[in-house]
């Protein structure tokens, strides 16, 4: 099998996933947002399946960076709500257009980041976070992007606790995901044999971001999340309507 890109196509992949791995390491998600809608410009091969595995790699990564800050109680709840809207998410698939679901979901994440913005608080209890993983299952089942949930629910907690959890569900939700795109023979060796570029391009960016994020726990932890939940929407809604 011939490889399936050109030189030019893999340099500025790898450059677009160093960015977007070091924005996720440094506040706890922007991977997805960052990167698919630029890597799909460049080649559609790189998503979904080889950009889920590496971001898979960052995840796990990243949990184990900061797991000392994770909460196993908030983590349960969380991943149950993410693996439930996984599953509700492929089933509305089969009956909704996907473009509808991509504009509700943008437009309830700008909702949420107007609210957020604002005096308005969402408290971190086991129904709030259910719920928010749920809502996370579905938008990263329906448009790749499932970070802004969860991401705004803890927008006001300690850096470290926010990367810690949320790779900690990003990590169950990306191999549920894998594993499905594996059943319906969407993901096999072409995608496999891509897959370590993007892979070299997150071990960079983690590096970076072991830095990043230090700076970024000086209170820029919750603008961040606003300003990246913020372009999550527009990107949906713009997904949507072309």
């Amino acid at each position: 099998m011939d490889f399936p890109l050109g030189l030019t196509e893999i340099l500025i992949a790898f450059i677009i996933v160093i960015i977007g791995s070091v924005v996720q390491g440094s506040v706890g998600f922007g991977l997805g947002p960052f990167s698919v809608p630029l890597l799909v410009m460049i080649n559609p091969i790189f998503v979904p399946g080889p950009l889920l595995v590496s971001a898979l790699f960052l995840t796990t990564i990243m949990y184990f960076r900061e797991k000392h800050a994770v909460k196993s109680g908030e983590l349960k709840w969380a991943i149950s709500g993410r693996i439930s809207g996984t599953f509700l998410g492929a089933l509305l698939l089969a009956s909704i257009p996907r473009n509808s679901l991509t504009l509700f979901f943008g437009i309830i994440v700008l909702i949420a980041v107007i609210l957020l913005s604002g005096p308005f608080r969402l408290s971190l209890t086991p129904v709030n976070l259910f719920g928010a993983g749920i809502l996370s299952g579905f938008m990263g089942t329906t448009s790749s992007i499932g970070g802004p949930p969860l991401a705004l629910i803890y927008h006001d907690k300690e850096g470290p606790r926010i990367r810690g959890t949320l790779s900690g569900i990003f990590v169950v939700g990306t191999i549920i995901s894998i594993a499905s795109l594996v059943i319906i023979g969407k993901f096999g060796t072409r995608e496999l044999m891509i897959s370590p570029i993007l892979i070299a391009g997150v071990l960079i960016g983690l590096s970076i971001s072991i830095k990043t994020a230090k700076f970024f726990d000086r209170g820029f932890t919750k603008p961040a999340i606003l300003i990246i939940s913020f372009v999550s929407s527009v990107v949906l809604i713009i997904k949507s309507l072309f």
